[in-house]
């Protein structure tokens, strides 16, 4: 998929409804997006929140009645934990955040006892971005939850972001490492850690992509770069996936992309039992309305 509208036809496309619970589904561009992809036949909401908040802000949608449920908790924790707890027993296919705190939210998502991540995984956060100037999807991670990944972790972000990659029709993703430079050298840790996730990738520990690194972003993104530096790669400028060695450098990556060069994404957090559907709250419905489109894709694939 080139496009972040190919995600949403190919949702479209799909043979049910998919069902998502929306915890404190009370702020308009939540109650846009979500209603967009029921009008357009492939989601039922659930929306949990303060209902007379819900039903002023559906009052501005033209969505019949029986497009979605409503449950009238106007408790943000209560909200929150009901909408966990009706994805983990099956009753709900995706969880949303709507108008309530990331912190809040995770906090539910990441509970032992009611909790969506199964014991020992590693939670994560892939987005596919949409450039003006890129011929295609890029994937980035982690751009939201892991502050400093380690190796282990790293390896997990890659196997996630290489997932959604196959669940978006890239057979084989070219995954470029991301630094500063593209010289392994103990003063960069995190290219140490490249170093040995490229000789698993060789070995055969770790399937279904291509990986090369550390390679900074021009010869990940830009076919000309590697001829320019010297520097051959099997990414060969032509990377679906770009893995970066710390929150700080993805999220500043990305939220410059959104800002500077109209940059549309749509992104999931990764790891989790079922899919997770984390948006800031000053996210454009756009943004949103991919975002629940993907999350359907994932959805079936679980």
């Amino acid at each position: 998929m080139k496009s972040l509208s190919e995600i949403a036809q190919k949702a479209k496309s799909l043979s049910r409804k998919v069902k998502i619970a929306v915890a404190m589904a009370e702020d308009a561009n939540t109650i846009g997006a979500i209603c967009r992809a029921a009008a357009e036949g492939f989601v039922f909401p659930i929306l949990i929140g303060n209902k007379a908040r819900i039903v002023e802000l559906l009052s501005t949608q033209n969505l019949s009645m029986d497009k979605y449920e409503i449950i009238d908790l106007p408790d943000m924790t209560a909200a929150t934990r009901e909408s966990v707890r009706m994805v983990k027993a099956g009753e709900a296919d995706v969880l949303m955040k709507g108008l309530v705190g990331t912190d809040k939210f995770l906090r539910e998502v990441l509970s032992k006892e009611r909790g969506l991540l199964p014991p020992k995984a590693v939670m994560s956060y892939t987005c596919a971005l949409e450039l003006p100037k890129y011929h295609k999807l890029l994937l980035v991670s982690d751009t939201a939850v892991l502050p400093a990944p380690d190796l282990d972790q790293k390896i997990a972000m890659l196997k996630y972001s290489v997932n959604m990659a196959h669940t978006l029709g890239i057979d084989c993703p070219k995954v470029a490492l991301i630094s500063a430079t593209e010289k392994v050298s103990p003063g960069m840790p995190n290219t140490l850690d490249y170093a040995l996730i490229c000789k698993m990738a060789e070995r055969g520990q770790i399937k279904g992509c291509t990986v090369d690194g550390p390679l900074d972003v021009f010869l990940a993104c830009d076919p000309a770069a590697g001829d320019i530096k010297g520097v051959q790669s099997p990414i060969g400028g032509n990377a679906d996936i770009l893995i970066f060695p710390n929150l700080e450098t993805a999220n500043a990556f990305y939220k410059g992309l959104m800002l500077f060069a109209e940059g549309e994404l749509a992104g999931l957090i990764q790891g989790t039992s079922k899919p997770v559907v984390v948006m800031s709250r000053s996210e454009s419905e756009n943004s949103k309305y991919y975002c629940i489109a993907l999350s359907c894709l994932m959805a079936e694939e679980r």
